[in-house]
């Protein structure tokens, strides 16, 4: 695997915790918080499980799982925003990364797909 693509997602959740942290000390929905952390950091953790999988078809599974979060983490950016918890500018960038991330783990899903 690339390793642009485990320095992109480690670097994104990174940004994701830092928000995170911000967002507990302003009192925002803990419920919220806690799910666009688990789901923000989940992405390059499951690509960094797929580094080492036992076998292809283990690599296409904790990739497809990394793509899943992908989604998930776009659906609490969007809730954040349009609840009023992080700024359009906080939102639109990172929503971009994550929007990145899922055009480069959709591309190594594909590729891993046909080398089946």
């Amino acid at each position: 695997m690339d390793n642009i693509v485990v320095e992109k997602s480690y670097r994104f959740a990174v940004r994701i915790v830092k928000m995170c942290k911000k967002l507990d000390a302003e009192k925002s929905p803990r419920v919220i918080t806690t799910q666009v952390l688990k789901s923000g950091t989940s992405i390059g953790a499951n690509i960094s499980e797929a580094q080492h999988a036992q076998s292809k078809k283990d690599f296409i599974a904790k990739i497809h799982i990394s793509l899943k979060e992908t989604s998930e983490t776009k659906y609490w950016l969007r809730l954040l925003k349009d609840t009023d918890y992080i700024s359009n500018k906080e939102f639109d960038s990172l929503f971009s990364d994550v929007v990145e991330l899922e055009r480069i783990i959709t591309a190594i899903s594909k590729t891993a797909q046909n080398n089946l």
